[in-house]
């Protein structure tokens, strides 16, 4: 072995030697004695060195190890997985050796033949709302009868094979070929289809068993790499490690758990190569950590830490150039090797180096396995079926073009008609060749040596059950028992907490703010009369607070949703163990949250002083937090989007706010809902704080309390309450003015203090018991699997689009019919494209001089780019590369103007002139991050910047015709009604690059790796497209990753960058890369004949993990190299050229190619379109208003004339201030979501951010409309409003009211919206904005009560208050008031005196009435006549309501004038 390794390659770079020790060490770790065996060396020697090449010169850069292992012999990790069974039952573990064979795999999904799937929009919605009952009893009918299957489709064909231990396969085919099903099907996730039929074994096991009792051992890593962003590398490795440790069977005697975890990370580390990255956070998209590369290698770790011996890779190298992507798939062979795996692997763009390294290759042609055996075979397979190869085209570019008809080649002699071509006939083909015949053979002979030795079988099961914990039960998927599995998730939800700082510091800042808040409202209560019931305020906005910070927990519960599927099916822990660490990781953060909170709000409102009143006070407040918490989390696991969730919430929340007790005493609930109040959490805990309160407590009766009273300037009675008085708190008992609290609840609340210990707080813990039980169960057994889009969804067609697409239809098939050879297609495709490109005029050179680009960072700033010089001449395709990091697409913005950020240096010109503002109107940029309107069409997409990027002159037929130009060039035809967002990556990386050309760019065409995500026919499809329009006249300057040869020499010209945004080439690539062969040649870098010369010449500069070819930095080479000093002659040639010709004149530039009002007029459908295909959220708008009407009108059902009945009636309508935040929180995902869109739109100039801001309002306004009419219908005629003076004509001016509260959430959430900078933060403005507009609008605390701080701003700029004082005003106004038997203040007068000659003044001086005014005895005093007598003291008059609803409207112009600033100035896009 060590021979060969010091006779590899030297400018390799793999150490396959160095892996082979790390393992050893890490094996050695697993085992109870070392193994000294050597039986399987030289093969493993040959085998690896074949597939893989070495380095010798260690890089310390690059964190090569070296393990002293001399004091022990060498281990061999092949002789360890397959030695004797004796010898492993000697070493105390066994090894697990699993092959997998599959025999007539067949996988089925929903929907037959030509099956589409379409959009369901608003109407659908509403339609379907009123026929869920009809459809119901019809489902209900039809179950008496044999049910009938829906009809479904194949997507994957009978397809059969054997992949052995060791071995690696890759699965090669286009989009739709079903690469990605049949690895999940291996993989045995099968929860997406409709059906998986055939038989799949994994060492003999079938996939039941595997599945039940194996879960882990066979695992599927997705496309994307899906981590907890705000962990470290260390972090989530050591929490993989938790859960995967062996018991103490398969460690060192005397080896601690904790000591191989940290042997283990630091060999997964070292053997990845990432030490360095072990205190860096992984990251994401949002959160910056580990670079991409890096992200990859630890979900490569993490796979290895589940030890799966089965693994199946989605098109990992995506984004990776040429070099890292070989560096990767050479990790795979070495892991495959040293650990005996089984790995199946797709890949997108699969170079010849990267194909060698496999032992089987799999093609699949629309789910028909057409090939399966050794990849040395597969070329020469498909060219004796007669498919000619093209020049210089790599293996896997053959094999996947032989499945595209429309870029498969016949050989000479040879056609569709006399050989196979369509995918039934590949498949037959396949199936009569000798290839076939000795697959069959040897899955024959793999079954059957499964089925009667099951070596492998039991061994594999003996290392799963030696590799438990103590504890587990056999029958557990699991490595470590329920309560270890608690125990690591807790730890890292805890560090997960205590590591968010920003969540940590905005929930606590939140917290306290808002107990300051309430505090300053209800600043130091008195001990009299007036402090009693604003003291049950003070406990339930307590509890309403809590109830909203528990409300975040729901969204969490969806977002946390992909972990947690991910990581199960890995086989760290049961979901159920997720809900407990949850609850207990929460508890101590939650609990510091909710004291500082509790003790602001306590003290400063003078509650009971007490130390037992306080704790008291702080543990129903935590517990009913605790159990709220407790609810929403179930309802997030219930409901499979955050939709659904939100109505299942407005069912819920409004109820178990008004059933608390407090709004609505428990006696005076209706008899058919009172069962509310008992299931409800919150009556629970606002019941024992107030029974905790007003137990310790009495209060004097005073002030407005006393009947009859002394006026303004009145002395008629005792100042104190006399004998002929009465105290109309409840509770009071006459003659005597102290009122103990606990008559008061009992009297006005019906509570009993005695129910505090006893009742309240062992119905919340076990509210708290019982949801913890119901997450545990729907996490378990019904919590919805979040899955992608299967298949494309469409849009219905109308008359239009239908005979476009007929039209397109035709032309396809025409050409299709003509059977073509290949250049008879250039010519036709050429032809097309002349036509879809009329003859511009000379276009203009673009050139860029000593470009440099700093950024700034802690500390001080950083070089991106380093005097960086090029062109891009008209008729030439220009490439960008270099390795990752060298900032290739930092240079691609910088060029096309779109960094906003750090300080950009040197000379960009056109035609030697400086950028005029017309210049991004003149370009056109394809970025990387393929970012559209989700629920446009493909043809209204193209059509939406034909509109508005091409000049208003041309004529819109003129458009529509060039956008089917676009479609049929990017072979878009069979998805023109295709919703965006259900796009593959492959079709929606076409469509980013026809929105661009689209806009017919004058200039110059900027893309952005735009073939990554393809796979290499659709690259080469993409490049050829792009040669055909640079023939045409067109600059074009992109980036490109892992280009195969033949796409390479498609290029004009090569600017290729390093590591620090320094040059290495910039020049003419030549035919056959010639040009660029001989410079690296030259300088000492010769490329092999037969290799790819992009991958090369990365690998020549140091990238990725290689050593630079050469002693000199490249970056030097050029910078003294005639090709260098031969561009900067060029570049002021081209600049002498442009000044020698006169200067054009300057006409009228405008920013933007049309008028504001067509700007508008186009964007707004295009967002009324979008809103009518969201279903989801405008359906779940018009439902929560409905419900919440419904809900509340129900309570307060036909309201009469009695004061409980009025203060029903400013309940009623209060309830309305709680719409807007709803919508708010619904709203501003909305818009920052759609922010991103137009931020890439912005930058082409396509609208302005006016035109954005209106058409994103004029979109909302028609749905406000209808959800405020459908909430005032349920709430002012179930409630019997329009009773007072005003009558019906009362009732529609509240209507009017409604709306502009609609308009007010609308607009005040798109303003918060545009003012944050991410969702995140958005939504922290709506808890603090919600309760501080509800508490001073005058209701929770009346007017007069109200501190004059307050008062004197806050109560007036409030919008609720004019809305309240609007709808009041006109509800109360001349609504005669009856007071019930019970409400009458009831008091005698002194002897010899009626009841009016005691009271008359009185009732002169505050209003009511005497309802027995000539009594002697018990008199009776109802405190209102008329309803205006309740509104003046609250400050509210019916003849100002047209000024309230006014400066309502006012306060929605004023939101619509800021959101329009805001977008102007304030987008938040850092780049």
């Amino acid at each position: 072995m060590a021979q060969g390794v010091q006779t590899a390659t030297a400018n390799s770079y793999v150490d396959v030697q160095g892996a082979e020790e790390t393992f050893n060490e890490l094996i050695r770790q697993l085992s109870k004695h070392p193994q000294t065996r050597n039986v399987y060396r030289s093969n493993l020697a040959s085998n690896t060195a074949s597939v893989t090449s070495y380095t010798t010169t260690p890089d310390v850069e690059k964190g090569k190890l070296a393990i002293d292992d001399s004091d022990e012999p060498p281990f061999d990790l092949r002789e360890y997985l397959t030695s004797s069974n004796d010898a492993n039952q000697a070493a105390g573990i066994q090894h697990k050796h699993v092959g997998v064979t599959w025999d007539n795999l067949e996988v089925n999904v929903i929907g037959g033949v030509g099956f589409k799937a379409y959009i369901p929009t608003f109407g659908d919605a509403v339609m379907g709302f009123f026929m869920a009952p009809f459809l119901w009893l019809w489902g209900l009918f039809m179950s008496f009868f044999p049910n009938k299957r829906p009809p479904t489709r194949t997507i994957l064909h009978k397809s059969s094979g054997v992949l052995k231990p060791g071995e690696m396969c890759l699965v090669l085919g286009c989009p739709g070929a079903g690469c990605t099903t049949f690895l999940k099907t291996i993989a045995n996730y099968r929860e997406d289809y409709a059906s998986v039929s055939g038989v799949v074994l994994y060492a003999g096991i079938n996939a039941e068993e595997m599945a039940k009792y194996y879960r882990g051992e066979v695992v599927y890593n997705q496309e994307d790499d899906i981590h907890i962003a705000t962990l470290t590398v260390a972090q989530t490795l050591d929490f993989a490690l938790s859960t995967k440790t062996p018991g103490p069977n398969g460690r060192l005697p005397g080896m601690s758990s904790k000591e191989f975890r940290s042997t283990v990370q630091d060999v997964l580390l070292k053997m990845l190569n990432i030490p360095h990255t072990r205190g860096t956070l992984v990251g994401n998209a949002f959160v910056r950590g580990v670079s991409g590369g890096e992200r990859k290698r630890v979900s490569i770790a993490e796979m290895m830490a589940t030890r799966a011996r089965v693994q199946c890779w989605d098109n990992s190298t995506r984004g990776l150039d040429a070099s890292t992507a070989l560096d990767f798939v050479k990790s795979l062979r070495i892991m495959t090797d040293v650990l005996g795996q089984t790995t199946f692997v797709t890949l997108y763009q699969a170079s010849e180096s990267i194909y060698e390294l496999f032992d089987k290759v799999l093609v699949l042609d629309k789910g028909h396995q057409v090939y399966f055996g050794p990849p040395s075979q597969a070329r020469a397979y498909f060219e004796g079926l007669g498919y000619r190869p093209l020049p210089r085209q790599s293996t896997p570019d053959y094999l996947t073009g032989c499945t595209d008809p429309n870029e498969c080649q016949f050989a000479d002699g040879h056609s569709a008609n006399n050989m196979p071509s369509s995918p039934e006939g590949l498949e037959v083909a396949f199936r009569k060749s000798p290839i076939y015949r000795d697959l069959q053979d040897s899955c024959r002979k793999i079954r059957h040596q499964m089925e009667t030795e099951k070596i492998d079988q039991e061994a594999f099961r003996a290392a799963v059950l030696a590799d438990k914990q103590r504890g587990v039960s056999k029958k557990s998927p699991y490595t470590l028992g329920f309560s270890g599995q608690v125990k690591a998730l807790t730890i890292r939800q805890f560090r997960l907490r205590r590591q968010d700082r920003f969540q940590l510091v905005t929930s606590f800042t939140l917290a306290i703010t808002l107990a300051l808040v309430i505090g300053g409202a209800y600043f130091n209560l008195s001990d009299t009369a007036a402090g009693a019931f604003t003291r049950g305020g003070v406990v339930f906005l307590s509890l309403l607070t809590v109830v909203i910070e528990a409300f975040a927990e729901m969204p969490l519960q969806m977002l946390g949703r992909p972990i947690v599927n991910k990581q199960t099916s890995y086989g760290f822990y049961r979901p159920a163990a997720v809900v407990l660490a949850n609850f207990f990781a929460d508890i101590p953060i939650a609990a510091v949250r909710v004291f500082i909170f509790d003790v602001t709000i306590y003290f400063m409102t003078n509650l009971a002083r007490s130390a037992g009143g306080f704790w008291t006070f702080h543990l129903f407040v935590y517990t009913g937090y605790l159990a709220m918490q407790g609810f929403f989390r179930t309802l997030g696991l219930i409901c499979a989007n955050f939709d659904s969730a939100f109505r299942l919430v407005t069912l819920f929340l409004p109820n178990m706010m008004q059933y608390t007790g407090y709004t609505i005493p428990m006696f005076s609930m209706k008899r058919w809902l009172s069962w509310i109040y008992y299931i409800n959490p919150l009556s629970y805990s606002w019941g024992g704080v107030m029974e905790n309160e007003f137990m310790r407590t009495s209060y004097i009766c005073d002030g407005d309390y006393v009947v009859p009273r002394n006026g303004p300037g009145m002395d008629i009675y005792p100042n104190g309450l006399g004998a002929n008085q009465v105290c109309t708190l409840f509770g009071a008992q006459p003659g005597s003015d102290v009122i103990p609290g606990k008559d008061y609840l009992e009297a006005g609340f019906a509570l009993n203090t005695a129910d505090i210990w006893r009742r309240n707080l062992v119905v919340i813990v076990a509210f708290i018991i019982f949801f913890l039980f119901t997450q545990v169960v729907v996490i378990e057994l019904f919590s919805p699997k979040i899955t992608g889009t299967s298949g494309n969804i469409f849009a219905k067609e109308n008359a239009e689009t239908k005979r476009l697409n007929v039209i397109l239809r035709q032309k396809k098939a025409a050409r299709v019919n003509k059977k073509h050879s290949r250049e008879d297609e250039k010519d036709e495709r050429k032809e097309r494209l002349e036509d879809a490109e009329s003859p511009c005029p000379r276009r203009k050179v673009f050139t860029w001089e000593n470009l440099n680009y700093h950024v700034p960072v802690p500390g001080g700033t950083r070089r991106l780019l380093h005097d960086v010089c090029g062109y891009v001449k008209p008729g030439t395709l220009t490439a960008l590369m270099g390795a990752s990091g060298a900032g290739k697409t930092t240079c691609l913005d910088v060029l096309a103007q779109r960094k906003n950020i750090g300080v950009v240096t040197g000379d960009i010109l056109v035609d030697g002139r400086p950028l005029g503002p017309d210049f991004a109107r003149g370009t056109a940029y394809a970025e990387q991050m393929d970012v559209h309107e989700g629920t446009a069409t493909v043809r209204e997409a193209l059509r939406f910047s034909a509109y508005l990027r091409q000049p208003a002159d041309v004529p819109i037929e003129e458009k529509d015709q060039y956008v089917e130009e676009i479609i049929e060039l990017l072979e878009l035809q069979d998805l023109t009604e295709a919703l965006v967002f259900s796009l593959s990556v492959e079709a929606r990386k076409r469509l980013t690059i026809g929105v661009e050309l689209a806009s017919k760019p004058a200039l110059l065409l900027f893309l952005d790796e735009p073939t990554s995500g393809l796979d290499g026919q659709s690259a080469w499809n993409l490049v050829r497209f792009l040669r055909k329009l640079a023939d045409q006249g067109q600059a074009i300057l992109c980036t490109i990753h892992q280009p195969s040869s033949l796409l390479f020499e498609s290029f004009d010209r090569l600017l290729l960058l390093e590591s620090g945004g320094e040059t290495v080439y910039f020049g003419d690539i030549g035919k056959d890369s010639r040009v660029i062969r001989q410079y690296f040649a030259r300088n000492g870098a010769q490329c092999p004949s037969n290799v790819n010369p992009a991958e090369y010449m990365l690998e020549a500069i140091g990238a990725g993990l290689s050593p630079r070819v050469g002693p000199r930095d490249w970056k030097d080479v050029w910078l003294d190299s005639p090709e260098y000093r031969r561009a900067r002659e060029e570049i002021n040639e081209i600049k002498a050229q442009a000044f020698a010709k006169p200067i054009p004149p300057e006409g009228k530039t405008n920013t933007y190619a049309t008028s504001f009002l067509y700007q508008l007029k186009v964007v707004v459908q295009r967002n009324n379109i979008a809103l009518w295909r969201s279903p989801d959220y405008v359906f779940s708008r018009l439902f929560v208003h409905a419900l919440f009407s419904l809900c509340i009108s129900l309570s307060f059902i036909q309201l009469g004339n009695s004061i409980r009945d009025l203060q029903y009636r400013v309940f009623g309508i209060y309830w309305l201030a709680v719409l807007p935040p709803i919508v708010m929180t619904q709203l501003m995902p909305v818009f920052i979501l759609n922010r991103l869109t137009f931020i890439r739109e912005a930058s082409s100039r396509i609208y302005s951010p006016y035109v954005f801001a209106i058409a994103q309002l004029l979109g909302e306004v028609p749905y406000s409309i209808l959800c405020a009419t459908v909430y005032w219908v349920l709430m002012v005629y179930p409630m019997g409003f329009g009773k007072g003076a005003t009558g019906t004509n009362g009732t529609g001016f509240q209507l009017l009211v409604a709306i502009f509260i609609g308009f007010l959430g609308v607009s005040l959430g798109q303003l918060l919206g545009s003012l944050s900078p991410s969702i995140q933060i958005a939504v922290l403005f709506v808890p603090f904005i919600a309760l501080v507009l509800a508490v001073f609008c005058g209701v929770t605390i009346p007017y007069p009560s109200l501190i004059p701080f307050w008062r004197d701003w806050l109560y007036r700029i409030d919008p609720f208050t004019r809305m309240l004082s609007a709808m009041l005003s006109t509800e109360l106004h001349g609504l005669p008031i009856v007071c019930s038997s019970d409400e009458f203040a009831v008091f005698n007068p002194p002897s010899n005196q009626t009841c009016f000659e005691w009271a008359g003044e009185f009732v002169s001086a505050f209003g009511g009435y005497l309802n027995n005014p000539n009594a002697t005895v018990a008199c009776q005093y109802c405190q209102y006549k008329i309803g205006d007598e309740y509104l003046t003291p609250l400050n509210i008059s019916f003849s100002n309501r047209w000024r309230d609803v006014f400066i309502l409207f006012a306060y929605f112009v004023f939101n619509i004038i800021a959101t329009i600033i805001a977008s102007r100035f304030l987008r938040y896009a850092r780049r």
